[in-house]
């Protein structure tokens, strides 16, 4: 499939207009709704080849922090071959109590799949948990980049990454 037409895709899907407030605290006239693609399997399955395509060199494991970047986890898992762990929010108190799930080993290169980026602040907390558990170089693929701060966020953080779409790209954003 081409880009071009996944946008669309993602667009139809995903895309609602109104007054919303993000994650980060800020005011939006539109919301890019990941639970609704994420949702859809022909259009996640599609979102995966394309993210799959993107991996950096020399990647040792995949990474989604809960929720949202965890279907993408899975879901580019399953295009690759390539196991995964999944970052939650907080330890939980019962079981293993990790905050890190599955197998990672100590300075393997991990790649960080986020849906949407506004700020990096949650994709950001997920990269100190996996440093923080042993990570070596952690890289981040997101699917859209709302271009309000999460690239300089990422440089700052020492994080490579790379956006799947862009406001931009996507010919949406603020309007007057």
């Amino acid at each position: 499939m081409d880009r071009e037409q996944l946008a669309r895709r993602l667009k139809d899907v995903a895309l609602l207009e109104g007054d919303f407030t993000l994650r980060s605290g800020r005011k939006s006239n539109y919301y890019f709704d990941k639970y609704r693609f994420e949702t859809h399997p022909g259009l996640l399955r599609d979102v995966a080849e394309e993210l799959a395509a993107m991996l950096p060199e020399g990647v040792d494991r995949l990474t989604g922090a809960e929720l949202g970047g965890v279907p993408l986890a899975t879901a580019v898992a399953l295009e690759t071959d390539m196991s995964f762990v999944i970052v939650r929010k907080e330890s939980k108190g019962y079981g293993t109590a990790k905050r890190i799930e599955g197998e990672m080993h100590e300075g393997e290169h991990v790649v960080l799949l986020e849906d949407v980026a506004t700020t990096a602040g949650a994709a950001l907390k997920a990269v100190a948990a996996l440093r923080e558990a042993g990570a070596g170089r952690v890289s981040c693929l997101l699917v859209l980049d709302r271009q309000e701060g999460a690239e300089e966020a990422f440089r700052k953080a020492g994080v490579p990454y790379c956006a799947l779409f862009t406001s931009q790209s996507l010919g949406i954003g603020e309007k007057p």
